[in-house]
């Protein structure tokens, strides 16, 4: 099949779902995006391990957590309790004459996604008691697995940085899908319309930015980290992926790649697949 159009017929599918609304919502923040929504296990247990998920959309405006929402219920129904964290995006104006609103807002999505992470924990027991705060998983999609990836390495971030933790991270793992992990390999490859370059500022910020936002440049962590990533992605092609997982191994650390033959990028969320049933297993393997 083109590329193109298996892309299209991918993407086309993981957004037929209907939206399943959370069984609470709980703000970290005043702004309206400063929210988690959580999803209690549909098998009813107790103790349930936490998925902590983030959404994809290339840190841009249009694209929230409502497109996540299946693919949260999937995971619930798969047995784990679930908080889906939004933050805010780019939006306005394209930047420097292009056709997609900003990506993400410095250092306004950062701030969302450490304070969300250092909230969850006492949310959840709050809003959703079942969750096993002990056992927290991290995973993201897309722009969301680069923000997945950065908050699990908090504690390596510059010293100086206002997000860095003392100490690292109280997490099971990482599973990261088709995450933009590698910003220089994502930036030579165009990465959704140049969203990396926009994300930190602009051309002129990147080089002193990227250094506390680049995934690739926070190794390694000493948490236990998955990739999950289709070999036909054509909106963050394997290739990132890779050099993430080589800089890895040149700092030392292993970090696991799954690769699925004859999958693009969107069915990793998309509950019809065995993509995501695999994303399920990886999760599993890290959360039990």
């Amino acid at each position: 099949m083109d590329p193109a159009a298996r892309d299209a017929a991918e993407e086309a599918s993981a957004f037929s779902h209907p939206a399943v609304a959370p069984d609470a919502t709980a703000a970290y923040g005043d702004h309206p995006d400063q929210v988690v929504d959580f999803y209690a296990p549909r098998d009813g247990r107790d103790r349930a391990p936490l998925v902590v998920a983030l959404h994809g959309g290339a840190w841009r405006a249009p694209y929230d957590r409502g497109h996540l929402t299946p693919f949260a219920d999937f995971l619930a129904r798969r047995g784990f309790a679930i908080a889906s964290v939004e933050y805010r995006r780019g939006g306005g104006l394209p930047h420097q004459g292009g056709t997609a609103p900003v990506a993400g807002r410095w250092p306004e999505t950062f701030d969302d996604v450490a304070a969300a992470l250092d909230a969850v924990p006492e949310l959840a027991a709050a809003h959703l008691p079942r969750a096993d705060t002990g056992r927290i998983v991290l995973t993201g999609h897309s722009a969301g697995g680069h923000l997945a990836l950065w908050a699990a390495a908090r504690h390596v971030l510059p010293a100086g940085s206002p997000w860095r933790l003392p100490a690292p991270p109280p997490l099971r793992g990482v599973v990261a899908l088709a995450p933009i992990a590698h910003f220089a390999r994502a930036v030579e490859l165009g990465v959704c319309g140049g969203a990396v370059t926009e994300l930190l500022g602009g051309p002129e910020a990147y080089g002193t930015r990227a250094a506390s936002a680049d995934p690739a440049a926070l190794l390694p962590t000493g948490i236990a980290t998955t990739v999950v990533q289709g070999r036909e992605d054509v909106v963050v092609p394997y290739a990132v992926a890779d050099a993430y997982a080589e800089a890895a191994a040149g700092a030392g650390e292993t970090v696991g790649l799954t690769l699925l033959e004859e999958t693009g990028h969107f069915p990793l969320i998309d509950p019809a697949t065995d993509a995501c049933a695999v994303v399920a297993e990886e999760i599993a393997q890290l959360a039990w």
